[in-house]
């Protein structure tokens, strides 16, 4: 196994993101490759040099975070991240890790691999916390414009995930909506919401508020929805965390509030953005797990292992196999970025 791992992707890289790398090479059965400028990410490489299952590759350009995605990639051929999608592409590697620009992450795999067959849009899944674990939430940012029966090829995406990589068996599948009725939202709702219930494993509408209280394997929507209950999510997470802490009075009386810090040190990890790493880009024909642009080297590490475990699980094979099984097909030719 092989994974090229984006060095110049993140706010704070490529420090953060050298250091995720060597703190996880011992973990991985194969062979990660760092990809970027490497005068740059030699600075972050301690004197006893590299693990020997690291390596570097030279990229002379970066993506940057607010570059318009199609146009940073036609212009910068040489970037981190059309690098890695092309090592993808020829077979050097099995998989790419990327904390960078979301949208070019996308475009690269999208362009170099093309899309799974009878998939039409691919989709960001992204792993969410609840009272029961964790859940499984897509398209989190992808394909904002899509149609119903797109919500179907996620089901069959998500449901593979679900099973290979987070080890649910027989998962089932939620529509977020407005309300748990059949007869709930608007139009496009109603109209998925009566596709999906053609297929054993779904389980109707859910709302967004009892995702985290209730077992939830998977969520499916929309990426402009799904987007926004992301963004949500982390400002409402801060939120809480930064009320808290403020809330505790300075020394001597702090040293009473002591005892809190060890109740709470699960809770602030169960909501830690970087305890879940990256998040996978299905349906298309290869392995892209694009992080958070902030990822410090613990979500880096996540996220490689994300993309490893996708790898040893066999994911793309697996959302072929489901899509071809479960799937009509439409007769539809997938769409480019």
């Amino acid at each position: 196994m092989k994974i090229a791992v984006d060095g110049m992707g993140g706010d704070y890289a490529p420090e953060p993101v050298v250091h995720g790398v060597l703190n996880v090479a011992s973990q991985i059965r194969g062979e990660i490759i760092l990809v970027g400028d490497i005068e740059r990410m030699k600075t972050f490489i301690p004197a006893s040099g590299l693990p020997k299952n690291v390596t570097l590759r030279h990229a002379s350009q970066v993506v940057g975070m607010d570059e318009k995605p199609t146009t940073a990639l036609r212009t910068k051929k040489d970037s981190s991240i059309s690098v890695c999608a092309q090592m993808v592409k020829a077979g050097e590697a099995q998989a790419f890790v990327s904390a960078g620009n979301t949208g070019a992450c996308s475009a690269a795999a999208l362009l170099s691999w093309r899309q799974i067959g009878g998939v039409h849009r691919p989709a960001i899944a992204q792993v969410f916390p609840n009272k029961h674990g964790r859940f499984l939430l897509l398209d989190a940012g992808a394909s904002p414009d899509v149609d119903p029966e797109h919500l179907v090829e996620f089901a069959l995406m998500g449901r593979s995930f679900a099973e290979k990589v987070m080890g649910r068996k027989n998962p089932k599948i939620h529509l977020l909506n407005i309300g748990e009725e059949p007869g709930k939202g608007n139009q496009f709702a109603k109209s998925a919401y009566d596709l999906m219930s053609q297929h054993a494993w779904f389980a109707g509408n859910i709302e967004s508020k009892d995702v985290f209280r209730k077992e939830v394997d998977v969520v499916v929507c929309d990426a402009f929805t799904g987007n926004i209950m992301l963004k949500a999510c982390e400002g409402v997470a801060e939120f809480i965390m930064d009320e808290i802490r403020g809330a505790v009075p300075g020394w001597p009386t702090k040293a009473l509030f002591l005892p809190m810090r060890t109740a709470m040190r699960p809770v602030k990890a169960k909501i830690d953005y970087a305890e879940y790493g990256g998040s996978p880009l299905l349906g298309v024909n290869g392995i892209c797990v694009i992080g958070h642009g902030r990822s410090n080297a613990r979500a880096i590490e996540n996220a490689i292992l994300n993309a490893a475990r996708a790898v040893e699980a066999d994911l793309v094979e697996t959302i072929r196999a489901a899509i071809a099984r479960d799937l009509p097909q439409s007769g539809k030719e997938p769409v480019s970025p």
